[in-house]
């Protein structure tokens, strides 16, 4: 298997479907113009591909030199464990390296802890890297 990555922000939208309703996450693909939106507005958008086929992708919000906010980062599931995501992953912060703050959000999964931690991150749960706030 052999997967391609680019950094376009044109991606078919069915494509964009299938990737996000495969990892279940259906709040995006409830509203076609939430779904439409999402790439296009990113700051930065890095896919994953096998042929033609749309396997992963990783989206950073934010103002390029202060903030990254890495708000989306997915791998179809018959593609996890493959090391995409975290070549995804590390693919945007290299293209990112001089963004002073980057931060992330996500499920409290002992999988998902594992995954981040594996590639850097801290959670941001001490007085040392702050405390994280959601409303």
């Amino acid at each position: 298997m052999t997967v391609t990555y680019k950094t376009t922000k044109t991606i078919d939208i069915e494509q964009l479907r299938a990737l996000y309703t495969d990892v279940q996450w259906t709040a995006y693909t409830q509203d076609e113009t939430v779904l439409k939106a999402i790439v296009p507005n990113s700051l930065h958008v890095i896919s994953a591909w096998s042929d033609d086929e749309l396997v992963g992708l990783t989206r950073a919000v934010g103002d390029g030199v202060y903030i990254l906010y890495i708000q989306d980062i997915l791998v179809k599931e018959a593609y996890q464990g493959k090391g995409i995501g975290s070549t995804l992953l590390q693919k945007m912060l290299e293209a990112n390296q001089m963004v002073r703050q980057t931060v992330l959000m996500t499920d409290y999964q002992d999988k998902t802890i594992q995954f981040y931690e594996k590639n850097g991150f801290t959670k941001a749960d001490n007085e040392k890297t702050g405390i994280a706030f959601v409303r």
